[in-house]
């Protein structure tokens, strides 16, 4: 599902993927994870939070996060991220505050909670689409222990280069220019990259361009062409090099492949559009 406000960027993205690896990043976004088979280990700031069928991440927008997979086999997760203002009366507490622990294990999780995850992978609604995101969130933040975020976020150079590359990784930008804007050196600047992220600058910048990229390739029917360019490549065909590099397939067979797969997971969890009433069915493995 993916949904867009007239008139501006704000999006509304719910979409059922093979978890994978994400280096860290952030986003003005409101970000949820189900996972629904297998497992997945989210990590917000320091801390790494092992998550498996049944249970829930909660990241509030603003905050460092990434995943990592460590086991084999069918890792499938439901990814679900939206603008905090259309939650209504939660957009104050998403902004001013975060979980101490943003995950939730299935034993606390209402049985509504993945109804509505299941609804909003094939709503057409912006509308209804909140109200399922309501649903969720007033579910589950009273199961969260939650600190000011100011607490959680840092001034530090790693949450600043972090910050800077999730801002401007779809522009033109150079270690020097971000050095600059840091205010310090670029040697400073690639030490944190390669000490921090095991990547030097221009990969950790194609990390982020191409996961973007990845995820408008799953969710939008925007063309190649689009996608490069909001990515931040400079031409399509630095953009295929760098994709096919990555993913040993061009940004097309990417896109065929994930719909493809798409339709075959929700055939096998039991996924369906919400006009089709009667044949609506929830699936979850909760092991």
């Amino acid at each position: 599902m993916h949904l867009t406000y007239k008139n501006t960027k704000d999006e509304i993205l719910a979409v059922m993927h093979q978890a994978k690896h994400e280096p860290p990043h952030l986003h003005h976004a409101l970000e949820l994870v189900w996972i629904k088979s297998g497992s997945l280990e989210l990590g917000m700031g320091e801390e790494l939070y092992h998550m498996q069928a049944g249970d829930v991440g909660i990241l509030f927008p603003d905050l460092i996060h990434h995943y990592q997979v460590f086991s084999a086999g069918q890792n499938m997760a439901v990814f679900v991220n939206a603008p905090p203002f259309i939650v209504g009366a939660y957009e104050e507490t998403l902004n001013q505050k975060a979980p101490k622990i943003p995950v939730l294990k299935a034993s606390v999780i209402p049985e509504d909670v993945y109804r509505s995850f299941d609804a909003l992978l094939t709503t057409k609604d912006i509308p209804i689409a909140q109200a399922y995101l309501q649903i969720i969130l007033a579910r589950c933040i009273k199961e969260l222990t939650l600190t000011e975020k100011s607490n959680v976020e840092s001034e530090d150079l790693i949450y600043r280069t972090v910050a800077y590359v999730s801002a401007h990784f779809n522009h033109a930008v150079s270690l020097e220019e971000m050095a600059k804007a840091l205010g310090v050196s670029k040697y400073v600047l690639s030490r944190i990259f390669s000490k921090t992220f095991h990547r030097n600058f221009n990969q950790y910048l194609n990390d982020a361009r191409l996961g973007f990229a990845c995820q408008r390739l799953e969710t939008t029917n925007d063309t190649i062409t689009e996608i490069c360019l909001d990515s931040g490549f400079e031409s399509q065909r630095t953009f295929n090099r760098a994709f096919k590099e990555r993913f040993k397939m061009s940004p097309s067979q990417y896109r065929i492949l994930q719909q493809r797969q798409q339709e075959e997971k929700e055939e096998q969890y039991g996924v369906f559009d919400n006009d089709d009433q009667g044949t609506e069915k929830h699936c979850t493995d909760r092991t």
